[in-house]
């Protein structure tokens, strides 16, 4: 065999071949691989042009079953309480809407046409359509776009302050977690062996028709790892359900038996939904042998030592108020809704009140996971029934007095989040009606107090301008509202920098604090553009008092539990049955519940439907009635902007996303 040579075995059926192939004779390997390779390509195109069928086969019977998902959807779901009680912004959209479709129908009969308005004289217009068409020019021309283009220019000033306000808050947090700066507990805060050197603590569970997580909730703070003759936990029962009111009852007497000093507490009148509540409780005689108390919500799980790692850190501080700690999400994976919901939440704790606490020592107390210095409440008021939000009312008020408040992002308590999108609707109404009702009426306090010049500014104009009226009214009158104006008013066209790079840009910066999220950037920016026709119907109720805004729906639970309190259910169903339990303790009151609760389960329970939100749905025609506009002009990026969005709020519309009940 020549030196340099090549020897290939050739397999075929039944016969092996040896061929040598000298370096200087390598084309007749070429050519063999040449002479299949045709073959082998004839196979390939085959095999591809059979997936590009059955991808096009599959598109129609795809379409099919979601026209068909859409019309049961439509057929079997009811339209949303506050669509019919808040008919305003709807009805702007829908006269939107219909001045729309005609500027679009006109467009495409121009477009067909090709009519060139620009070398038409008017004694040359040929029927009252182009007479129309021509009209609308002129009108748009002269005085729309000078004031379209305005109303951009002003919305897209208050995108970049608010932008640049995300980049600082998040330069910020970059720096605490770079010096690792964070509130630090001393180690000799309490003598551990002598129980008398701890503080006494009152733990406080408001609740209201809490039947799914009561149980867990109070388990969880009956096993908070304190001295039992310096704790006291306070059941806050305001459900108006007695079978309900009996199961809590039982659940407290339970723990009560084991040696928990734990109390129920009812009452008869219930005003002022939650901070009634707590005004309720803290007027009882026993409060003042207490120093501070920490408030959880009904599905709110602390872990055992939550006490103490937050109350020593009090101790050498007369000056702290507040000590907040993180949410932590049982459900975030349990759907997209969920998952989109962990993303701006995770932000808001890691980075804005992180920062806040950290250089401020100011920030909006969250309702609940936190402990109050007792003093602190009552020097400030205590708890108001003014607003929606009491929470942020007394920590602006404590702020005014000149408490301080510090966060713990590293101390985590489990909750849930609303998996359904009527519940976490109702959630985002009342968390941006009520700072706009506090903003009304504390004004003229914040003006009046004795705090520093820069506080005053930062409570004004970032606190509550900037966050809560400022952010909702440029999302939607800019993305929903303005953006496809333009497509129609080519004159104020937004630049491609307003509608996606800052975005983009911005939505890396809120979900950096959750990177598993990453996946879901897109959905993320579409929602949140989504959402905000909620947020701004509910700043503009706030602000101008209208009835929704008083308004206060408890957000539904589901129950689901930690690991560590699947075990702790678990014991506890090993020993008895609720009715076993009930009877063995309450002989008369106990058969009297039972009955109760057998005659509820032999009632046949209402079928609970998915919602139809209308001014969601008009949204959607609008966007997707843009984007066919922006094809006449063949605009790239902004037809894909408004067609996604316009489909985002077509599923959001109909209740796709989240919890499917119907």
């Amino acid at each position: 065999m020549a030196p340099g040579s090549v020897v290939v075995t050739i397999e075929k059926p039944n016969k092996f071949s040896l061929v040598e192939i000298n370096g200087s004779d390598s084309t007749l390997l070429l050519e063999k691989q040449k002479a299949v390779s045709p073959k082998q390509f004839t196979w390939f195109l085959f095999l591809k042009a059979n997936r590009v069928f059955a991808c096009l086969s599959w598109l129609p019977m795809a379409f099919k079953t979601m026209v068909s998902s859409v019309k049961k959807r439509v057929a079997l779901s009811d339209v949303s309480e506050e669509e019919t009680k808040n008919r305003r912004l709807y009805r702007f959209i829908k006269l939107f809407l219909a001045v729309s479709i005609f500027a679009l129908v006109l467009e495409i009969v121009a477009h067909l046409k090709k009519w060139d308005l620009s070398i038409i004289r008017p004694w040359e217009v040929q029927g009252l359509l182009q007479w129309c068409y021509m009209a609308w020019l002129s009108f748009r021309v002269d005085y729309v776009a000078p004031m379209v283009l305005t109303m951009s220019k002003f919305c897209t000033v208050l995108f970049l302050i608010q932008s640049l306000d995300r980049l600082v808050l998040c330069l910020g947090c970059f720096w605490i977690k770079f010096n690792n700066l964070k509130p630090r507990i001393n180690a000799d805060a309490f003598d551990i062996e002598d129980a008398s050197s701890f503080p006494m603590v009152l733990v406080q569970i408001p609740m209201c028709n809490e039947r799914e997580v009561f149980a867990q909730s109070i388990a969880a703070a009956c096993q908070l790892d304190w001295p039992k003759n310096r704790i006291l936990i306070q059941v806050l029962d305001d459900s108006d359900d007695g079978n309900l009111q009996l199961l809590i009852k039982d659940e407290v007497s339970s723990w009560r038996e084991k040696g928990v000093n734990i109390v129920y507490r009812h009452r008869l009148i219930r005003t002022g939904y939650k901070a009634g509540n707590l005004k309720s409780a803290m007027g009882c005689d026993y409060v003042k042998d207490y120093e501070f108390v920490a408030i959880f919500d009904a599905d709110f799980q602390p872990n055992s030592d939550f006490l103490k790692q937050t109350v020593p850190h009090f101790k050498g501080d007369p000056e702290l108020g507040l000590v907040q700690a993180r949410w932590s999400f049982v459900n975030k994976d349990e759907n997209l809704l969920t998952r989109l919901q962990n993303i701006n939440l995770c932000f808001h704790f890691e980075v804005e009140q992180q920062v806040n606490g950290a250089f401020l020592n100011f920030f909006g107390f969250n309702g609940t996971a936190g402990v109050w210095r007792i003093k602190a409440l009552e020097d400030s008021g205590g708890w108001l029934e003014r607003t929606t939000v009491e929470d942020m009312d007394i920590a602006v008020r404590a702020h005014l007095n000149g408490w301080k408040f510090i966060f713990l992002n590293d101390v985590k308590v489990l909750c849930e989040l609303p998996e359904s999108y009527e519940a976490y609707k109702k959630q985002q109404h009342r968390w941006h009606s009520g700072p706009m009702q506090l903003f009304r009426l504390c004004l003229p306090a914040v003006v009046r107090s004795k705090i520093s010049v820069s506080k005053k500014a930062n409570l004004i104009f970032l606190f509550f301008l900037l966050r809560k009226l400022i952010l909702p009214f440029y999302s939607f009158t800019l993305f929903c509202i303005i953006l496809p104006l333009t497509m129609f008013i080519p004159e104020a066209e937004l630049p491609l920098w307003v509608i996606c790079y800052v975005p983009i840009f911005m939505s890396l910066l809120n979900i950096l604090p959750a990177p598993k999220s990453f996946p879901f950037l897109v959905p993320y920016l579409l929602f949140e553009n989504t959402m905000s026709v909620t947020k701004f119907n509910a700043m503009i109720s706030g602000l101008f008092q209208l009835g929704s805004a008083y308004e206060w729906v408890v957000t539904k639970k589901t129950g689901r539990s930690s690991e560590s309190d699947l075990v702790a259910l678990a014991e506890r169903e090993s020993k008895s049955s609720n009715e076993e339990k009930i009877t063995r303790r309450h002989s008369e009151s106990g058969l009297e519940m039972l009955n109760k609760l057998k005659q509820h389960e032999e009632t046949t329970p209402l079928k609970k439907r998915n919602k139809l939100y209308r001014k969601e749905l008009a949204l959607a025609l609008l966007l997707l009635t843009a984007a066919a506009r922006s094809l006449l002009s063949a605009h790239g990026v902004h037809f894909y902007f408004l067609l996604f969005q316009g489909l985002t709020f077509l599923v959001v519309g109909l209740d796709l996303i989240g919890e499917q009940v119907s």
